[in-house]
């Protein structure tokens, strides 16, 4: 017998485990990261920075799935800390295109901890969370195909 998803424990639903891995996520973060001088959104925008260096605001904020408008107080506290530079573009003013420092292409040495305490710290294998990851990636690109127009 099958159940009905308006049945489901909480822990049943998908929602609430990733919302919850989530979470744990952020929390095993959270110390390193304060010890860093970092929060988990500014390490976000870092991590698209050392994807590719010399992003427009709109990139960033696009690669992330958020408003320039969130992504532009995170980049001003950025630059403010040393991790990066702002310039607008002579050719458009509107447009802000942010850069890495050296600090913050340090940063990225500095940061690897992270990845060290999710492994230790979820019990899991390297392999197993690159697969995981992949599953919650197909999930998003699935779910973001039918929302988007």
């Amino acid at each position: 017998m099958t159940r009905s998803s308006s049945h489901l424990t909480l822990d049943e639903k998908l929602c609430f485990s990733l919302y919850g891995a989530s979470m744990a996520v952020g929390r095993t973060y959270k110390p390193i990261l304060d010890q860093l001088g970092l929060t988990y959104p500014q390490y976000l925008v870092l991590s698209v920075l050392w994807e590719k260096d010399g992003m427009a605001v709109g990139a960033i904020a696009d690669r992330l799935d958020l408003e320039p408008s969130t992504v532009t107080p995170l980049v001003k506290r950025l630059e403010a800390a040393g991790f990066v530079t702002r310039r607008r573009n002579p050719a458009d003013e509107r447009q802000v295109t942010v850069s890495l420092t050296d600090r913050g292409r340090a940063m990225r040495t500095e940061s690897t901890c992270l990845a060290d305490a999710l492994v230790a710290g979820s019990g899991l294998t390297l392999e197993r969370l690159a697969a995981l990851n992949r599953e919650v990636r197909a999930l998003r690109e699935a779910l973001a195909e039918k929302v988007e127009p």
